[in-house]
This record gives C-alpha cells, structure tokens and sequence, in this order.
C-alpha cells in the first residue's frame, strides 16, 4: 500500500487525508525533513503560498522537498500549485521543481469563488466513461504558461486559461479537488504514484 504524505505546515490538509484515507491509502502529516522518509508520495495543499514557502524555508524543508520532488510523485493543489512551480512573477521561496509559471489570485478574491464542471481526458485511467469533474476554484491560481515540452496541460478552461499541468510524475492543479465529493484526481495520483 502507498503511504502518501501530506505536507502539514499551513493549509487545508486535512481534508487531503480524509480522501486518501477514503481510499485507503497510509497517510502521514509532513512537518519535518525527517517526516518524508519512506514516503511514495506527496501532497502540496492548498493554503498560503508566501506562507508555505517562508514557513518550509523556517524549518529547513526546501531542499528536501527539492530532492523528494526530483525522484518521487508530487502534487501541488492550488497554492501547492504555487509552490512546486519555477516561477510566480512575485518575490518568494518556491520549489522550482515544475517547469510552468503560476499567477496568483488569478481567479479573483474569496467572494469570486466558483465550481465548475470540467472535461479533464486524464482521468480515463481512473474512470473510463469520463464524466465531467466537479472543479472548485478559491483564489486559485492560473497556470500562465508551460516552459518545456515536457510539460502536459490536462485541464482548460473554456477560455483557453490553464487550470492543470502534468510533468512526469509532478501534478499542479489551481483548484481544490479535496473539496468535493469525487476522488478520482486523488485517484489519478495515486495512480501516479504506483505506476
């Protein structure tokens, strides 16, 4: 069984491990370098950006959090997004791990919250007749752009904006799938994580 871990600096992380725990998979709380040993996995939740980064550079995680992410699945949901990416436009510590460009807020404040229904191809592993998911946006993020080739967007808005990007086995989503109901993003990566 994967033991997946969820980095518990800031953020909701909570409800990450209530999913995986939903699917069965062992979960830890990351809070320390020492927390990442034996890990298959992990999650970047969303939260504060700004306040991840300072408080994972405080505690002396940044580098190995790099190192993890350089051999081991990683995804980072909405200001995990954030955190995993190379750059932000914005002054602060960030893993660099994954060759994309974030904007933050870029969906608007708290009250410009929205859900929307998305048609995202790579789930098809998990579930093969593909129903849309349920995408749930707070201040989340854009992803501006992708910066290599092997960057892949698994998810759009309608208007082109990119909402979810694949690198290998790193993952960036600017929403919150711990937030619905449907678990097959968690699924998805924990898929990634065995595969």
């Amino acid at each position: 069984m994967a033991v997946i871990g969820v980095l518990a600096i800031q953020g909701d992380f909570a409800e990450h491990i209530k999913v995986l725990k939903r699917l069965g998979a062992e979960t830890r709380e990351v809070r320390l370098p020492k927390d990442l040993e034996g890990l298959d996995g992990l999650i970047l939740p969303g939260g504060e950006s700004t306040a991840i980064g300072k408080i994972a550079t405080d505690f002396n995680m940044m580098d190995p959090l790099r190192e993890f992410g350089r051999q081991k699945p990683v995804w980072g949901t909405c200001a995990g997004a954030i955190f995993l990416s190379q750059d932000v436009n914005h002054q602060q510590p960030l893993l660099g791990l994954m060759d994309i460009t974030t904007d933050r807020n870029a969906f608007g404040r708290q009250v410009d919250s929205f859900e929307i229904e998305m048609d995202i191809p790579a789930l098809k592993v998990i579930d093969p007749e593909n129903k849309p998911f349920s995408a749930i946006f707070i201040r989340g993020p854009q992803i501006r752009s992708v910066n290599g080739s092997n960057v892949d967007i698994i998810a759009e808005l309608e208007n082109g904006e990119i909402v979810a990007a694949q690198q290998g086995k790193l993952l960036a989503t600017s929403f919150h799938p711990e937030l619905n109901s449907d678990d097959r993003f968690h699924e998805y990566f924990l898929h990634l994580v065995n595969s």
